[in-house]
């Protein structure tokens, strides 16, 4: 299979670095080809939302599976309107990665992938229309994974604790749900294997309040946990500040039940502790 990657970005990298090998040959998109830290074996090819160069079409052409992490704007999905003429009558795997922000606020009730999603932000109206346009495109055969919130090398609360950027945001009855980027990896070529298309949340078991992650790294680490900061109090940016405005518990049992995934990261706490033994926030 040859593989091809709009976006070149954390999960799709931890993907390569995973299941590279099960792959042909493999190609991606960045911004900036100069910024090729960590693409060793991988075709580089520039994308910036418009004006793919012919190389770069033929690429995605002659792919077996799409991957797609570029996120939509305000215009809608960039690559759909870049290469949607090459996808036309094209075959080849899509798996689009979405997040499960689509959901919206429930009070901490648990959603699964039947729950309709809600459009209160226009980040989320253009997810939204962002798996549609991929569903359509592809017939339904898109394989729709709605991402939590990701972590892992380098991307943890053990190295923002060390770094000294770990706050514990306290909003009475919020939780976030989470994934480990290993987890991420093995669902992508989880969808990839499963041939038909659909929607999948890919999360842990275990949706939490913030500051509990925050409050176990600081456990392993040794060290005192930041000062608790109430959330209506708190200077955060507007970004930050509105992802408070849902909570919800997301349900990954259709993950497990179609997708046949094992989760080796069930938990944050599983999660921390293999980072911690590898090596992170040290």
């Amino acid at each position: 299979m040859r593989l091809f990657i709009l976006g070149l970005g954390y999960s799709a990298r931890h993907f390569v670095r995973k299941h590279g090998d099960s792959f042909s040959h493999v190609a991606g998109t960045v911004r900036d080809p100069a910024q090729r830290n960590d693409l060793a074996g991988i075709e580089v090819h520039p994308f910036s939302g418009s004006d793919p160069s012919p190389e770069t079409v033929e690429r995605v052409r002659d792919a077996d599976v799409l991957l797609v992490s570029i996120p939509p704007g305000s215009t809608g999905d960039p690559v759909i309107a870049a290469f949607g003429g090459v996808l036309k009558g094209n075959r080849c795997k899509v798996v689009y990665l979405s997040t499960i922000g689509v959901y919206g606020d429930h009070a901490g009730s648990w959603v699964d992938e039947s729950t309709p999603p809600q459009a209160v932000l226009d980040r989320t109206r253009m997810r939204i229309a962002a798996e549609q346009a991929w569903t359509d495109a592809t017939g339904g055969d898109a394989a729709i994974l709605r991402l939590a919130g990701i972590y892992g090398p380098g991307r943890n609360a053990l190295a923002t604790l060390r770094a000294g950027t770990a706050r514990r945001i306290i909003k009475p009855g919020q939780v976030f749900n989470r994934i480990h980027v290993h987890d991420i990896a093995s669902t992508i070529m989880a969808a990839i294997q499963h041939g038909r298309g659909g929607t999948w949340n890919i999360c842990d078991d275990e949706p939490a309040p913030p500051q509990d992650v925050i409050a176990y790294a600081a456990q392993l680490i040794g060290v005192a946990p930041p000062p608790e900061e109430a959330f209506a109090t708190a200077e955060m940016s507007a970004m930050a500040r509105s992802f408070y405005a849902s909570s919800a518990r997301v349900s990954n049992a259709k993950l497990k039940r179609e997708l046949g995934v094992t989760l080796v990261h069930p938990t944050y706490r599983h999660g921390l502790d293999s980072l911690w033994r590898a090596g992170e926030g040290r």
